[in-house]
């Protein structure tokens, strides 16, 4: 029975799943990095160990001492979140080789959709359909590149190279000339080598105009697989989410009935059991290709959460304590739409960006939720995913859920870093996002030369502040002001502030 969890993540993930635990009954444990002290998670969980080190691969990815954690705190489980080590086989091995409960799926299961490969081979043989394309499993280098070139020619172009073990547009590559492909395949190569110790990389055929659907699974130890519907997840930019919803806005019953179909015949191939995702391409002929199962919790679940009523981490818990899972059959309520926040420089190429969260006030209302790891007062820095915040809103109608996303971006202030906030209000407006004709190409379709603010807050515009009396916002932009020539951000908050402080 699953006493106490030990939750082996940080940031706005660990806060959720934290926040399950405590509704659940559950005692929890929080690891926390020395640069982590005094974080949110830190202040939500029972207990608190604080891990030696410095980097990453020192403390989130020390298998050895989150296991000794858990020991030395009686946590009798353990929940990966996603990233870190959500995702390696061997962690999971070593948690049960511990005596501890690993809340996820088998080892073998992560090993079988990890390797894009072998996944590619297990769906095959379960009859679910597979983006068309060859696996090469050559040994030596020269080899290799003369087997890959010549299933390329089989399988035709465009195409796009893709890493094996890969995963967030690692390793990949989209060849249109073959003149390109050497070149192309070799840097595909050394990419997934440096992400992933893993050079291997395949061949699919590059499909252009397509949408990226996903499709929740969950599956217990009494034999019941089900799905919860779709996510439309094509909005992005460099392979990386920032706009999904739930359900699809071109998804029709009989469409969501075949791919879901196909998601629970891929979790039974490889005896699934917790909580996971498969995502499918959905091309523009109707076609749908899977493309892989991320054998975790993803970072877009709540929209699943706003339109099922389905608690998918409560779920886990109880999947993992052997319970069977409480929900029921499919029920889809109204729409919900998620954007992820980013610290970033959306006008330059969405660089990464830090800085303090001096002013961090999030919009409110029904209907609106924020997943977060941070609070007004925190600092950006360049240690982690410079994710802030997901800011997910539900209502009756698609239309309704957009008009709330709006309103909700316009209303969420941050200031003291550069951050997405006015690219996904722009995102909110553009035509493809309003008719639900979005594809995994519509970010640079719309902005081909990059997307740019239309105006920047100035020094004039802090001084405005003051004078209006919102002096505290006022003067820390003047003083921001003075480090960064001038500009602190965006103009909307400034508007916002403008109304909030007439």
């Amino acid at each position: 029975m699953v006493s106490k969890v030990l939750v082996a993540n940080r940031g706005e993930i660990a806060c959720r799943i934290l926040r399950a635990c405590s509704e659940a009954g559950i005692g929890s444990v929080a690891i926390c990095a020395p640069n982590d002290q005094g974080s949110l998670f830190t202040e939500l969980a029972d207990e608190v160990v604080l891990l030696e080190g410095e980097s990453i691969g020192e403390t989130y990815l020390d298998q050895a001492q989150i296991i000794a954690a858990a020991q030395s705190t009686g946590a009798d489980a353990i929940h990966p979140g996603f990233g870190f080590l959500s995702e390696r086989a061997e962690f999971a091995r070593h948690v049960s080789a511990n005596g501890l409960i690993w809340i996820g799926p088998s080892p073998e299961a992560i090993d079988q959709m990890g390797d894009k490969m072998t996944a590619r081979q297990t769906m095959r043989a379960a009859g679910v359909p597979v983006i068309p394309g060859e696996e090469v499993e050559e040994v030596d280098e020269a080899k290799t590149l003369e087997a890959l070139r010549e299933a390329a020619q089989r399988v035709g172009y465009p195409l796009l190279l893709k890493a094996s073990s890969g995963g967030g547009g690692k390793g990949m590559r989209a060849v249109h000339d073959p003149a390109d492909f050497d070149q192309a395949a070799s840097a595909a190569q050394r990419e997934a080598i440096a992400a992933f110790g893993d050079g291997r990389i395949y061949i699919e055929r590059l499909l252009t105009g397509s949408k990226h659907i996903e499709i929740q699974v969950l599956a217990d130890r009494h034999g019941r697989t089900i799905h919860l519907g779709e996510r439309e997840c094509s909005v992005q930019r460099r392979h990386q989410k920032v706009f999904e919803e739930a359900p699809g806005p071109t998804m029709t019953p009989e469409l969501r009935d075949a791919m879901g179909q196909a998601a629970v015949a891929a979790a039974q191939a490889v005896d699934y059991e917790g909580a996971g995702t498969v995502e499918f391409l959905l091309a523009a002929s109707g076609e749908f290709f899977f493309l892989e199962m991320n054998t975790r919790i993803q970072v877009e679940h709540p929209v699943t959460e706003l339109v099922t009523g389905v608690d998918i981490v409560r779920e886990q818990l109880r999947i993992a304590n052997g319970e069977p899972m409480s929900c029921g059959d499919l029920m889809i309520r109204g729409h919900a739409i998620e954007v992820r926040l980013y610290a970033e420089d959306a006008a330059n190429n969405f660089l990464p960006a830090i800085g303090p969260l001096a002013v961090f006030r999030p919009p409110e209302g029904p209907g609106i939720r924020l997943d977060t790891g941070v609070r007004e007062g925190d600092d950006v820095t360049p240690n982690y995913d410079p994710m802030l915040a997901k800011l997910i809103v539900w209502a009756p109608s698609r239309i309704e859920a957009l008009q709330k996303m709006r309103r909700a971006l316009d209303e969420f202030v941050i200031l003291g870093t550069t951050t997405n906030v006015e690219f996904l209000r722009d995102l909110c407006d553009a035509q493809p996002v309003i008719d639900g004709s979005t594809t995994t190409t519509t970010i640079d379709t719309l902005w081909p030369k990059g997307w740019n603010p239309p105006h920047d807050l100035t020094l004039e515009d802090a001084s405005l502040l003051v004078a209006a009396g919102a002096e505290t916002l006022g003067l820390h932009l003047q003083q921001r002001v003075g480090s960064q020539e001038g500009v602190v951000g965006p103009a909307s908050p400034f508007a916002t502030l403008n109304r909030r402080y007439p």
